[in-house]
């Protein structure tokens, strides 16, 4: 499991004595079980989902304020909405356990591995999204009546406190709960959901509206012009917590050559036709706007500004025959939003289960850099003038970089053979920076000697001194140069 909690695999060749002339590159088993992976990915989309249709509804409810019959008319994508969060939670806590440990399905059933997972933090962090769930079914029941009534500031006052802590469930368990900028990549997140949810939850609203309305009773256009000012404001949040998470996950332009760089990409494009269908919902929606008609006609999605029929529209006997076709054209603009919206989704599910481009550039950048050691090795020999008192200590510095650094040292005597001493104690001096002695603080591991506890502030030569001790009256203290590469 990765530091953001994704399941990750790896692989490498290495020899033991000479290598053999014949090499095959190894090749890593699936971090993942096929189909646990893929239910994984199921349970992760119908949340997004759920939360885009949960918030999305009780925005446009609060702030667009539609009327009865559109308020009748969206109770059944709330309540969608609430069961699709729950239920893909307590499928993700199930599925969580062999998704985490590379069991198959079986690891389903498995009671070690429910009890794993409610223990971690991506568990944790689903367990309280449920109890947050509990609280909004508690809300809806207590607040349906006061939408509409004096009351309605303290409905959406606990709205938005749930909203953001159901948002922040994401946030604490995925990307930006590791990584650089930890505090500012958590707030970053919780304001991309919830404008995500506000601009494709809202949208599927108006889309439901604009098919069931009947026409003698249609939404509002005061209505669709606060929605359409609410989804520009969305749209803005979307764009500049994007911009951040996408420089926070690339770190550089080579990293679009990455799986996560290529998901972006694609969802960068995939946004890109979503506003193009918003802009043709505009100019359908100031058309509609400019004939006169009997009553103010709904619709309007891309965040233009609505103006009032024109005086004089007294009936629809006034109106322009093409109106009809005109509202058609309308609901295509706004399917067209909600369909490209259902892509974009799948996208970010994929997206938010990637590595990201950073840290795959990082570590492909550790691995290729020709010349660099990711391994120092270093060959002290020692005699303390006893009889058997002389051998050598074999220490590995791993990376050998500047930062913290994994020690293994191990004892040999005179005949090459391992042996047990009852002391051996490292530092590092560099005398150019007059730092150190740091000691390495080794423990003895029944074999050998390690610690990686070492941080190694500097670059350069350093000096190594080994205090070996092979008896309780002999001992002798021996010293090597090492290089620290940046």
């Amino acid at each position: 499991m990765s530091a953001d909690s994704h399941a990750v695999s790896g692989a490498f060749t290495f020899s033991i004595g000479e290598p053999s002339q014949t090499r095959a590159d190894a090749v890593a088993e699936p971090a993942v079980d096929p189909t646990v992976d893929v239910l994984y990915g199921l349970g992760r989309y119908v949340a997004y989902a759920g939360l885009a249709l949960l918030i999305g509804v009780v925005v446009f409810v609060l702030v667009c304020r539609p009327g009865t019959l559109a308020l009748r008319m969206v109770r059944r994508p709330l309540l969608a909405g609430w069961w699709a969060l729950v239920l893909s939670t307590v499928a993700l806590l199930v599925v969580r356990g062999p998704y985490a440990s590379g069991d198959g399905l079986a690891g389903v059933f498995a009671p070690k591995l429910l009890l794993s997972t409610v223990d971690s933090r991506p568990g944790i962090a689903l367990l309280v999204r449920l109890g947050l769930l509990l609280l909004v079914a508690l809300l809806l029941r207590r607040g349906r009546s006061e939408w509409h009534a004096d009351r309605g500031t303290a409905a959406a006052g606990g709205a938005l406190a749930l909203a953001l802590g159901l948002a922040g469930t994401w946030a604490a368990a995925e990307h930006a709960s590791a990584g650089i900028q930890v505090p500012v990549a958590i707030v970053s997140p919780v304001l991309h959901l919830l404008a995500m949810a506000v601009w494709l939850g809202g949208l599927a609203v108006l889309l439901v509206v604009l098919f069931r309305a009947p026409t003698d009773d249609p939404l509002a256009s005061a209505a669709v012009a606060r929605f359409s000012r609410l989804a520009l404001g969305a749209v803005a949040v979307l764009a500049a917590t994007g911009v951040y998470q996408s420089w926070r996950g690339l770190g550089s332009w080579e990293a679009f050559t990455t799986p996560y760089g290529r998901t972006l990409a694609l969802k960068i494009g995939a946004v890109a036709l979503m506003l193009l269908a918003a802009s043709y919902s505009r100019n359908w929606t100031e058309r509609l706007l400019r004939v006169p008609q009997e009553a103010p006609v709904l619709v309007a999605v891309g965040g233009g500004e609505h103006r009032p029929p024109p005086e004089g529209a007294t009936g629809p006997d006034t109106a322009d025959p093409d109106l009809e076709a005109q509202r058609r054209g309308l609901r295509r603009s706004v399917l067209a939003e909600v369909v490209i919206g259902v892509v974009v989704l799948a996208v970010t599910t994929v997206l938010t289960g990637s590595q990201p481009g950073r840290a795959a550039t990082e570590s492909a950048a550790v691995s290729t850099t020709v010349g660099r050691p990711n391994v120092t090795l270093a060959v002290v020999p020692f005699d303390t003038g006893a009889p058997s008192g002389s051998g050598k200590v074999q220490i590995t510095l791993e990376p050998g970089r500047v930062g913290r650094n994994v020690v293994e040292a191990v004892v040999f005597g005179a005949d090459g053979s391992v042996i047990a001493i009852p002391e051996l104690r490292l530092t590092f001096t560099q005398s150019a920076q007059r730092v150190g002695p740091l000691d390495a603080e080794l423990v003895d591991q029944s074999g050998y000697w390690g610690s990686d506890s070492l941080n190694l502030p500097l670059a350069g030569t350093w000096t190594m001194r080994a205090t070996v001790r092979i008896s309780d009256v002999d001992q002798v203290t021996v010293s090597k140069t090492v290089k620290i590469t940046p």
